[in-house]
């Protein structure tokens, strides 16, 4: 099985390192800000730059759409990964298209609310992943697992 782990720099490429025990022996790949936590993290594992800032960007949502078709294009991932933010929505929305299926974690920080990320690709999500039981009013077809950290 090849993954595609898609996420911001930052909490949002910690939630998905935290995913290690899974990912670690597939084959796999990371498309995220080239930015020194993503540099440092990832020094090792093989990364795509995506274009930022992403949250309501329309010109970078744009380019990293193009991004995300030639990526997927190329790599033909099976599963594809994300804890957000913005940079997931091109890449669950074509993956899909290209036949992957897709696993979204909303961020432990959201205990009662979504985020803008999180409803946008919530209705083409083969598993929506919530951190607390209150998101579950929220997103009533989320799989509960508790906190990821």
């Amino acid at each position: 099985m090849k993954v595609a782990l898609v996420g911001s720099s930052g909490g949002h490429l910690t939630h998905l390192f935290l995913l290690k025990k899974f990912w670690e022996n597939q084959d796999h790949f990371w498309v995220t800000f080239d930015k020194d936590d993503a540099k440092s993290v990832l020094s090792h594992e093989q990364r795509y730059n995506a274009y930022y800032p992403t949250n309501r960007n329309f010109k970078n949502l744009i380019k990293n759409t193009i991004l995300a078709f030639k990526i997927l294009r190329k790599e033909k991932p099976d599963l594809i990964i994300s804890s957000g933010a913005a940079v997931a929505v091109p890449f669950f929305y074509l993956g899909k298209l290209f036949g992957a299926k897709t696993v979204y974690i909303e961020v432990f920080d959201r205990i009662d609310r979504p985020t803008l990320t999180g409803r946008l690709v919530y209705p083409i999500t083969d598993r929506f992943i919530v951190q607390w039981p209150e998101m579950k009013k929220v997103y009533p077809k989320a799989i509960d697992l508790g906190g990821i950290f």
